[in-house]
């Protein structure tokens, strides 16, 4: 132990738990780079040296096989830094700060806590003090240098899938009704019965101009239609089932049954709480957009025109439908009124009785999802 090292640690240190922060980013890693995670189990013996009993060394690592850019599902790294808060590490221990936090954000609230609580940090190249002022300096560079990191493999990757997409020569999950052959080319799925089906659904929409009427055809007919299980126990098969008023708008949306390559459609964004949202982005904004591509099952003409009934169908769509924004009319309750039946949001007819108009509230989410009959109606005053 080094003058300095043995400077920074004390009896107020060694009579509190010593805690090892164990992570590899995927699971990948957790099998591949075995080395790696020894390398950071290896720390519990660096704590006993510097005089932590193995009682006192509190292993947490529960983290393994998840991302350190966002503190987020990270319930190991939450765990520790609740450990600190309440004043029980005397040393928080991590084989380099990137194992800790990929996060500048997370990183820093790190330190500050770990300064308040009098909480030393130890990683491969020493101990560290984030209340004295050089070393906070240096575990702040290190942190980031470890986001910068993150952020330069990234775009690498970023960078060379961008450049085969931009050639259309990017292999992405195909929509159902398509396949990859041999070579990686993109083909109708051999299956006539699923070619059949999508043929169906658009000159269904060609015929009705709709896609609730579109789904309501196919319940009539007792029709199904196929879709890819992406997950569970029958991953991959071809499952069948009631067509639904999303999946046609999916449909009728992707111009991959246009026969069109595209590739970053939606973009997405990070919210404060550290979740995801995807956003779909105007024709201009895509990343990429290669015309007749592959075979499809109509023309780009027929493609944009079934776009633009779509569009004329409603004066809300996407996003905009599930806000519930007040809209004209008297009803009080209109974007308000929840079904105590199903629990979705009712949606407003009006009707005019002796001069006045009056509106009805009704539950139609089944109704447009699946083309059952509406669950339920109510006048209102």
């Amino acid at each position: 132990m080094s003058t300095e090292t043995s400077s920074k640690i004390q009896t107020r240190h060694v009579s509190r738990n010593a805690y090892l922060y164990v992570r590899q980013s995927t699971l990948r890693q957790v099998f591949e780079n075995t080395e790696s995670t020894k390398r950071q189990y290896a720390l519990q013996q660096r704590a006993i040296a510097l005089g932590w009993s193995i009682e006192q060394v509190v292993i947490i690592d529960s983290d393994l096989g998840r991302s350190g850019a966002s503190a987020v599902d990270r319930e190991g790294f939450q765990r520790l830094v609740t450990e600190v808060g309440l004043g029980r590490a005397g040393i928080v221990m991590g084989l380099e700060v990137s194992r800790l936090a990929r996060n500048s954000t997370d990183w820093h609230r790190l330190l500050e806590i770990c300064a308040l609580a009098d909480t030393l940090i130890l990683d491969e190249d020493g101990v560290y003090d984030p209340a004295h002022f050089n070393d906070r300096l240096l575990l702040g560079l290190k942190g980031t240098m470890s986001e910068a990191e993150l952020h330069v493999l990234r775009a690498r990757l970023r960078g060379g899938i961008l450049n085969k997409a931009r050639r259309g020569e990017l292999e992405v999950r195909m929509p159902i009704g398509f396949v990859h052959d041999s070579q990686g080319r993109v083909q109708l799925d051999p299956d006539l019965r699923i070619q059949d089906s999508v043929r169906q659904l658009l000159r269904t929409f060609e015929r009705t101009g709709s896609a609730t009427a579109t789904v309501k055809a196919f319940r009539e007919q007792g029709l199904l239609f196929p879709r890819h299980a992406i997950k569970g126990p029958r991953h991959g098969e071809i499952l069948w089932s009631e067509l639904t008023h999303s999946r046609t708008l999916f449909v009728l949306h992707n111009p991959t049954y246009a026969g069109a390559f595209t590739f970053g459609r939606t973009r997405q964004r990070t919210r404060p709480d550290g979740s995801t949202i995807n956003k779909h982005l105007p024709q201009s904004e895509w990343t990429t957009l290669i015309r007749d591509a592959h075979e499809g099952y109509l023309s780009w003409e027929q493609y944009e025109q079934n776009l633009q009934r779509l569009r004329d169908n409603a004066k809300s769509y996407g996003e905009e439908r599930e806000r519930g924004a007040p809209r004209e009319g008297p009803a009080l309750l209109q974007g308000l009124a929840i079904c105590a039946i199903c629990s979705t949001r009712m949606t407003v007819r009006y009707h005019h009785c002796a001069g006045q108009t009056r509106p009805t509230y009704v539950c139609q989410h089944a109704g447009i999802a699946t083309g059952q009959p509406i669950c339920q109606s109510i006048h209102g005053a």
